[in-house]
């Protein structure tokens, strides 16, 4: 069964302490949701996870193994989708299919498999989540925000993790493309362990099992209903939280 525990971590960033004596457990399939303003320390944390910043204080676990400050042992078990911006560039001409393709055979542990087995699993990867044929021969820097999301969604799930780590899967993508990447990270936690940090909670929230709220030195982690409350909230945006009525919550970059 996939877990994480990430126990008392303090992370330095650049010469500052940026996260303090962070600690979250989660066993089992299912969708956390990492929620805080620009800055908080919601990608640094995720960085921190799959070992390319090692913390000053505290350890991680992965799957009940120590894997703090190892990036190889934690890839062993974690596929991660890094932020994606509007201006993204692939320096070298790859197609999609090649995209995806590299990073199965690198990470793929031997004995390899034959040729036309590695292309049945990459086949099967594009197109469960929902990139057609006629997309997979066209150059990654020539398709769209929505296709290169999905695109790097691919690269991460070809190997089958366990666990899931997604920087804000979101950024850069229209509002129906938004559902269906929703739909998709839904589908996905019913069988993986999906982390995701995000400013728009609303979509995943009917089906997210546990919410952080981060803003560097201040944490608030439990179920939604724990943690999404106006007193908690006011602490982690500040001026940036308005309360609308008694339901409705509304943050200058975010939307509960």
């Amino acid at each position: 069964m996939q877990s994480i525990k990430v126990e008392k971590i303090t992370v330095s960033f650049d010469n500052e302490v940026v996260i303090r004596d962070l600690s979250m457990e989660y066993r089992g399939n299912g969708l956390i949701q990492i929620l805080g303003p620009n800055g908080a320390g919601k990608t640094t944390l995720l960085k921190t996870i799959l070992g390319f910043i090692k913390p000053i204080h505290g350890k991680i676990y992965i799957n009940d193994i120590d894997v703090t400050g190892k990036p190889g042992i934690v890839g062993r078990f974690v596929g991660y989708v890094p932020q994606i911006t509007g201006s993204i560039k692939i320096d070298y001409p790859l197609t999609l299919y090649e995209f995806v393709k590299c990073c199965y055979i690198l990470k793929k542990r031997w004995p390899r498999l034959r040729s036309n087995s590695v292309h049945e699993i990459i086949e099967k990867t594009l197109q469960d989540l929902g990139l057609p044929r006629e997309k997979w021969n066209k150059l990654f820097n020539e398709l769209s925000g929505g296709e290169k999301q999905r695109g790097f969604i691919a690269r991460a799930l070809v190997n089958d993790p366990e666990i899931l780590l997604m920087d804000e899967p979101f950024s850069n993508i229209d509002p129906e493309g938004r559902i269906e990447i929703a739909e998709k990270i839904i589908e996905l936690s019913r069988s993986k362990l999906v982390i995701i940090t995000s400013h728009d909670p609303t979509l995943l929230l009917p089906h997210t099992n546990r919410i952080l709220l981060i803003n560097r030195h201040i944490y608030y982690y439990g179920e939604p209903h724990e943690v999404l409350k106006s007193e908690i909230i006011s602490k982690i945006y500040g001026k940036a939280y308005v309360e609308v009525g008694k339901k409705h919550i509304h943050i200058i970059d975010s939307h509960f």
